[in-house]
């Protein structure tokens, strides 16, 4: 079943000592990138988030993962002061105010505001127990952020669905009318050659006229696109039914229609054929641009 690269997921979970939200979303890209935003004291499990999106979430999207922590009141985190990173801030904000002839506001209040200038202290032997907290808020996150793609993925199947059978009757219409034309090719070029000899009663030799037919009927044949058009619907219907990322190849397979339409296009002598194959090739590109946001 395809799932969308477009979607999002919140968890929340209150602990005894702090307050965990993860929130998800993500858009189509053509690689795996994700950003992970959260509170400095967690930065450490930034990597370790990124593999662990990428192995039970999605593994081609833009991702952006948000991780906000609320401790309680009673928390035993130790807050320090980072002093090198707050001295450089200072030293900004009077750089701007004297650049700019700011008023000279810079209070306590004022530089606590940018909340990096702070940072927990914490023992090697609580990352562990950080990861251990967080992860089922993750889990919780990635379930309700699939929830959404399986959703948006049932969507866009149905959608797939619908104008893939538009396509097919666009072909059999193909199919009919380039068999009429080839039937009635022969009759039209004799009422051709008598219109030119000028004399209905001279005879026509039948075995040369055959052969015009058959060549003709070879260079606008159009059999074996229309099979190996008909072969990709069903190829498409069983890549986007497996269980396993779909989009790369999905796309790879909407350039192969398009250019067995094309094909047609160029040598179906007829123009009615002609317009069919504008509609194919416009349903073909709303297929294509549905299948960009396929993971």
């Amino acid at each position: 079943m395809i799932k969308s690269m477009t979607a999002f997921g919140r968890a929340k979970v209150e602990g005894e000592t702090k307050d965990i939200t993860v929130e998800i979303k993500s858009v189509n890209s053509r690689f795996f990138d994700c950003t992970v935003k959260m509170p400095r004291a967690y930065m450490f499990l930034e990597e370790r988030i990124k593999a662990y999106v990428q192995k039970n979430a999605v593994s081609r999207a833009k991702v952006d993962v948000y991780i906000t922590v609320e401790e309680h009141q009673s928390s035993s985190a130790r807050v320090d002061l980072d002093l090198g990173y707050a001295e450089s801030y200072v030293e900004a904000l009077r750089a701007l105010r004297d650049s700019f002839g700011l008023s000279d506001d810079i209070s306590v209040m004022t530089v606590a505001r940018n909340q990096d200038i702070f940072r927990q202290k914490r023992q090697e032997c609580d990352l562990e127990a950080e990861w251990l907290m967080l992860a089922p808020v993750l889990d919780l996150a990635i379930a309700d952020y699939d929830a959404m793609r399986k959703k948006e993925g049932e969507r866009a199947f149905m959608d797939l669905t619908a104008k893939i059978e538009l396509i097919k009757t666009y072909v059999n219409e193909v199919e009919e009318i380039s068999l009429s034309d080839t039937v009635g090719y022969r009759d039209k070029l004799e009422a051709r050659i008598r219109q030119i000899l000028g004399d209905a009663s001279v005879p026509v030799d039948e075995q040369r006229l055959l052969t015009e037919c058959a060549v003709w009927a070879d260079k606008i044949a159009i059999d074996e696109e229309l099979v190996r058009l008909r072969s990709h619907f069903g190829a498409f219907f069983e890549i986007a039914s497996t269980p396993e990322p779909s989009g790369r190849k999905l796309d790879f397979l909407m350039q192969e229609m398009n250019r067995e339409t094309n094909t047609i296009g160029s040598k179906a002598n007829n123009a009615r054929i002609a317009r069919i194959v504008v509609n194919i090739k416009g349903e073909l590109e709303k297929i294509r641009e549905q299948v960009q946001n396929i993971e």
